[in-house]
This record gives C-alpha cells, sequence and structure tokens, in this order.
C-alpha cells in the first residue's frame, strides 16, 4: 500500500465511524484488505517465500502472524526466538502484504504452566485445567499477566518499526473461560463491597434470605460456584465479563505505549457461533470491551452449501459495526473451506466475501492460508489443503482478491443510516438462562426476530444498555426477552416510544431489576403502563393456537412455542389471542398508543413464519421501508453510502436458482462495469452478487 494511502487512513476511518473518544490516532487502511492468517511455524516444508508469491497472485493484501505461537516465540522465560516472524515480515514486505501481528497469549507455553501451574484456571467445578488445550489459563491470574507482559513488549519492540506492520490483534477470541478460584472470587467480593457497602442493602437486594443464603459479615460471603441465587450468579457473571474488559484495555495501554504511532489495535470478538445460538455472549459484554480498541474485528463463520443463508455474517458484521457505534470493522477470521460440511460450493466464497464487505467490514481475512497436519484442528481446512498446491478454493479467491483490488478504494468507508434496531443485554441474557424454559437460550429467541428483518431485506443495527446511540434515531426498536433490567432503563426505552417511536416487546421482558430480583407489581412491571397491558399467569403452551390465524400463516405455525403469558390488556387493544378451552379470553399480543409513539408486546414465543409476520406488520406500521419494496429472501439487498456521497446496493442470491430484480434506481454495476436502468433487471446467477452504485448522492 503506498504511503499516500496510509497517510488517508485516518481520515477514511473518520467517514466510516460515529464520533467515538479516540485513544490515539490510528490509521486504518482505505481499502478493502483481503487476508490469511498465517504461520510459518506450521508449513510442513520451508516455504514462506513461495507461499507468499501465491498469496500475492490471488490478491491478498494483509495476513495476521503470531497470535497462536508463544511457545515458539519464548522458547524459554525470557529466552525469544522471533526468526519466524523475521521470515514472514521479509516474505510479506517482498510482495507488498501487510501483516498485522498477534499478541500470543490465547495459548501458554509449556515452560509457564510447568513454572507456575497456578496460572491454570480453575473453573466452577473446582477442578484446575490440564495443559494441552488453549485458552486454559486465568487472566487474572499474577504470573500469568506478568508473562504475557514480557512477551507482548518483546514482540511489539521488535516489530514495530517494520514497515509491513499496520496494526495488532490483542489476543485472540478472548473471554474469561470461566474463572472461578479463589482469588477470583475475593476479587468479585470486594467489586461487590464497593457497589455495596451494606451488607443489609445487599441482602434485600439479592434476596438472599432464602434458604438461609443471607451474608451476616463480609467474611461469610460464600464462593459463587454453588449459589442457587440468580442476583448472585448474575451478579457474578457480570463481573467475569469486566475481566475481559478489563484485560482488553489492559493489552491496548501496552502495545500502545510500545507500538510505533499510527499503528492500530483490534481484537476477534466472536459470537458463540459453535452452539447454535449465534448471537450475543454471555461471556463478553463487546460494547465495553470494545471501547479500548481502535477498530472492533471479529470472526464470523457460518455453515455454508445448501444451509448458506448469510444471516450470521450479517448479524456478526451488525454487531460488530455496532459496538463502536457505527464504526466499520475488521472480519479477523472467517472459513474459506473450514470442516468438512462446510466447503463451499462453487460460487459461494465470493457471494461470502461480498456478503461481509454489504455489513461494513473493511477486511475479510480467512482462518488460515493452507491446512494443519496435526492436532485437534487437523480436519479444520484454510484456503488451501494439506498439500498446500491451488484448488478450486485459491482460484475462487484470486477472482475475489482481483475485484477488492479494483474496488476496494472505492467500498471502503462505507456508512449505514439505519432504521430499525434490535435492543440486546447481556445482562437480560443470563438472567433468562437462569430460568430459561428448557433447552431454550437467550439467543434463540433474539435471532427469529433479527432473521425475520434480514428476510424482508430490513437492515438493523445492534444496540445495548452501553450503547450510546440515540434511540431516537430510530424508528423501530425490537426488544427481545429483555428479562432482567433497571427501571431507569425501560425508562429510556418507554420514553422513546412517548417521543414518537415504535417498541416491540417480547415476552419475558420487565420481569425482574437489574439485579435478577422479580419486581414487586404486576408483570411486565415497569413495562406494564406504556404496553398497557398486565399478566399474572404463564404457562408451556401444548395444544394452543392463536384464534383466527390473525397472521395468516400455515396451521402449524400458527402456534405459540416455549412460552405463553395470559395478557390482560389496560389501554392496549388486543391484535391477537390464545385459541383453547381453558384460556378464551388471553390475549396474546397487545398494541398500545403510548404519547405520540407505540408499544406492542409479544406475551408468547411465535415460530419463526409468525415472528416473521409480527415483525412485518411492526416495520409497516413504524413507517420503515425495506431496503427495496417486495424483494426477499434468498434475494439481500444490503449496503449504504459510499465516501462519495452515492448509495450503494449490495445484491445477494442466496439460492442455487438464478434470481432477477427489477434495480430501483439508475447505477452501475460494479463487478462488471455495466450500466443500470431505473427499472431494468438485475440478473444473478447461482450463488451470485451484484453491486450497484447508484446515480446521483443520496443527499
Amino acid at each position: 500500500m503506498k504511503g499516500r494511502n496510509m497517510q488517508r487512513f485516518a481520515k477514511a476511518l473518520a467517514l466510516a465511524t460515529v464520533a467515538l473518544p479516540t485513544v490515539a490516532q490510528a490509521q486504518v487502511p482505505d481499502t478493502i484488505l483481503y487476508g490469511v492468517a498465517y504461520y510459518d511455524e506450521y508449513t510442513p516444508v520451508d516455504r514462506v517465500d513461495e507461499d507468499a508469491r501465491m498469496m500475492k497472485a490471488a490478491g491478498i493484501s494483509v495476513v495476521r502472524i503470531a497470535e497462536s505461537t508463544w511457545g515458539t516465540l519464548e522458547p524459554q522465560p525470557g529466552v525469544f526466538d522471533f526468526s519466524h516472524v523475521d521470515r514472514m515480515l521479509a516474505a510479506m514486505h517482498k510482495q507488498g502484504i501487510k501483516v498485522i501481528v498477534g499478541t500470543p497469549t490465547y495459548a501458554i507455553p509449556t515452560w509457564l504452566a510447568r513454572q507456575h501451574p497456578n496460572v491454570l484456571v480453575v473453573r466452577p467445578d473446582g477442578v484446575r485445567a490440564q495443559y494441552g488445550t488453549r485458552q486454559n489459563m486465568d487472566i487474572t491470574d499474577p504470573d500469568y499477566r506478568a508473562a504475557a507482559e514480557r512477551v507482548i513488549v518483546a514482540l511489539v519492540d521488535h516489530v514495530k518499526d517494520h514497515p509491513a506492520v499496520i496494526g495488532y490483534q490483542l489476543d485472540n477470541e478472548t473471554k474469561p473461560y470461566d474463572t472461578s478460584g479463589p482469588a477470583v472470587q475475593a476479587g468479585f467480593v470486594r467489586s461487590i463491597r464497593t457497589k455495596w457497602p451494606s451488607l443489609d442493602a445487599l441482602n434485600q437486594a439479592w434476596g438472599l434470605n432464602y434458604w438461609s443464603n443471607r451474608i451476616n459479615r463480609w467474611e461469610d460471603f460464600p464462593s459463587t460456584t454453588g449459589s442457587i441465587n440468580a442476583s448472585m450468579s448474575n451478579a457474578f457473571a457480570a463481573y467475569q465479563r469486566s475481566l475481559v474488559t478489563d484485560f482488553l484495555a489492559w493489552q491496548a495501554k501496552l502495545v500502545r505505549a510500545h507500538a510505533r504511532p499510527g499503528q492500530f489495535m483490534t481484537q476477534n470478538f466472536d459470537l458463540g457461533w459453535r452452539d447454535g445460538s449465534y448471537g450475543i455472549q454471555p461471556e463478553v459484554d463487546h460494547w465495553k470491551a470494545a471501547r479500548s480498541l481502535d477498530i472492533a474485528g471479529i470472526d464470523i463463520y457460518h455453515p455454508t452449501q445448501d444451509k448458506l443463508t448469510g444471516a450470521e455474517i450479517a448479524f456478526g458484521g451488525d454487531e460488530a459495526r455496532s459496538i463502536r457505534n457505527g464504526q466499520n470493522y475488521l472480519v479477523l477470521e472467517t472459513e474459506a473451506q473450514g470442516f468438512p460440511q462446510w466447503t463451499p460450493y462453487p460460487g459461494q466464497l465470493r457471494l461470502q466475501a461480498f456478503s461481509h464487505l454489504a455489513s461494513g467490514a473493511q477486511m475479510v481475512e480467512y482462518w488460515h492460508w493452507a491446512t494443519t497436519a496435526n492436532a485437534v484442528e487437523t480436519y479444520w481446512r484454510g484456503l488451501l489443503s494439506q498439500d498446500y498446491k491451488p484448488n478450486a478454493e485459491y482460484a475462487a479467491a484470486k477472482v475475489i482478491g482481483a475485484e477488492i483490488a479494483r474496488l476496494g478504494p472505492k467500498l471502503a468507508g462505507m456508512t449505514k443510516r439505519n432504521q430499525v434496531a434490535v435492543y440486546v443485554s447481556n445482562a437480560a441474557q443470563t438472567a433468562f438462562n437462569s430460568f430459561k424454559p428448557t433447552g431454550i437460550e437467550y439467543n434463540q429467541v433474539m435471532r427469529p426476530f433479527y432473521d425475520a428483518l434480514y428476510r424482508m431485506n430490513v437492515e438493523a443495527d445492534i444496540v445495548s444498555p452501553d450503547s450510546t446511540r440515540k434511540l431516537d434515531d430510530y424508528k423501530l426498536i425490537v426488544v427481545p426477552a429483555l428479562y432482567a433490567a433497571s427501571d431507569a432503563e425501560i425508562t429510556r426505552l418507554n420514553d422513546y416510544a412517548k417521543r414518537g417511536g415504535h417498541l416491540l416487546y417480547t415476552f419475558k421482558s420487565g420481569f425482574s431489576d437489574e439485579n435478577t430480583k422479580v419486581r414487586y407489581a404486576s408483570q411486565p412491571g415497569a413495562i406494564a403502563e406504556a404496553a398497557g397491558v398486565t399478566y399474572q399467569e404463564f404457562t408451556i403452551p401444548v395444544g394452543v393456537t392463536l384464534a383466527g390465524n390473525p397472521f395468516s400463516v400455515s396451521d402449524a405455525d400458527n402456534a405459540p412455542r416455549w412460552w405463553m403469558e395470559m395478557l390482560k390488556p389496560t389501554t392496549a387493544e388486543v391484535v391477537a389471542r390464545y385459541q383453547h378451552p381453558s384460556w378464551p379470553a388471553a390475549a396474546a399480543m397487545t398494541r398500545n398508543h403510548w404519547g405520540k409513539g407505540e408499544v406492542s408486546y409479544v406475551g408468547f414465543m411465535p415460530s419463526d413464519a409468525l415472528a416473521e409476520k409480527i415483525v412485518a406488520a411492526e416495520v409497516a406500521r413504524a413507517g420503515v421501508v425495506p431496503s427495496v419494496a417486495g424483494v426477499r429472501f434468498p434475494l439481500i439487498v444490503r449496503g449504504g453510502i459510499l465516501k462519495n456521497g452515492h448509495t450503494v446496493r449490495y445484491v445477494l442470491n442466496y439460492s442455487a436458482v438464478p434470481q432477477q430484480m427489477a434495480a430501483p434506481a439508475a447505477g452501475t454495476e460494479l463487478l462488471q462495469g455495466r450500466k443500470v436502468k431505473r427499472g431494468g433487471p438485475i440478473e444473478l446467477a447461482a450463488w451470485d452478487v451484484a453491486i450497484i452504485e447508484e446515480d446521483g448522492r443520496s443527499d
């Protein structure tokens, strides 16, 4: 990347960012980066120069290195070997490829575990972790922190002046790793004692008189690992999240003190994609943890083949963009091949790459370049397979790389002005999961509402109690399962509606306060007046439907699942009622005028199809217009405003069947370089993408 482009990084970042307090004048590339993670340490033969040449030929412009190889960088305490790092930097720089250096602190070396076995994490079962797997350490342990600081400082000091190094990834997919040992418990008690000087007040707020759990002296404060009290358990979960925020802030301060001015700090958050409920994480408060970064990063993994919908790519991108208030972000890991069942169909790798850009990604990077020959990730394949030879994915990457190199400067810095937000909360998540319906997680409630918006091409931001975005920026805010929230938090939401906004609350909202203590009030607590509804009874629905099928879905979809509240309107109108011989009068969904706006309340978990119809009705009532009227999944249209002021639309076909769409405005199809007339056809092959830059400025 040329010097004058590097000088424009800060300007481009400003264009892609809502105003944020900055801790450094970090420079983020003003083009789209296309990359891979790379490990010279893993290669079966000496081929770093050949790999760099192949990367260059494929349009790879950035690699991430070093975050996984502490034991190679520091084979013995204080003895450093940077030969692999130097080889990678030299080879990449020769080919004009930029480098992001990862701090290698998420996988500890054998000597550290032997010298200081106390660095191995103690989890709630009381058993200290064994050495072998990664992320097996206590991130608060003083001996771990001392060793981590030594390797971070040595590595950053060694690489900071190399012209290829543009930034640093802090740690890797950081979480608290369920650390629950005695030192962590003691730290938790200190934090609680600061917040609650009065034990009487604490006992009252947490309801600790139950089963003699009352704490009468601070010395008697028990370990949280055996707690049956959700207030205590969820306060400890919040404390564990704060450990991640503190750890990343500590690393950012340390790296920033040694890095070259202008080099950026990022972190590759992940969103729990492994557990089947991809969404916000209970272990990390991304909005707080991202404050110490210069730009957010994320790892997005997802199914492919017939299960490729793009929803995980969109949600991950929307959260990553939202945690720093609209700033674009880096995809530090996504799959090229991944698990055997993820081998992409022809065309899908290209579709996936541009799907990331459609959400505001400034970089797409595969994990990783090739495929590991041993250990637990032997069957997780990179861009290349075990033979390191060109393959179908490499051929696809060459096409993608050439397109990104050509269009990257134009597409970088896209901004979004979404009219809808999905309101999420770590506190509500941990509280909900303490009392969840059997087998159901918070994300399984939240995602169907987000996915409904996605399928109807209504883009959304993801906001939280820690967001500084103004709620009034949105016409509609969807609030799934806000189980635990303070009166002040709920008042903020209700007041948004009173000023003219539209709120959609779901079941299990407002039930408990911020301390996960059930409100001594008619449910849904502080929501009741604004929603114009109360309830006292709830149950697990069996043989229940909605009377009259008010949303015109199939009989199978016209049924509550998981949970139902028997709603009693006070000032609200009834939108839907339950159909059951024992509850003929109970309302299922209501809508209430509140000030200048509306508050809707859904007292049950709808089927996916029913959720989509409910959300579609609220979208229409709020006056929200989809990106292209009448276009739905499998055609997804996402976009924003380019730096030149023009609207850009990514048209994505998540289907093996060709699709066609009428262009909403005249413009240029950037990938093919052809003009498009208003109303003219935009034709896409199977798993295809088109990018339309519309004529004229959006303003």
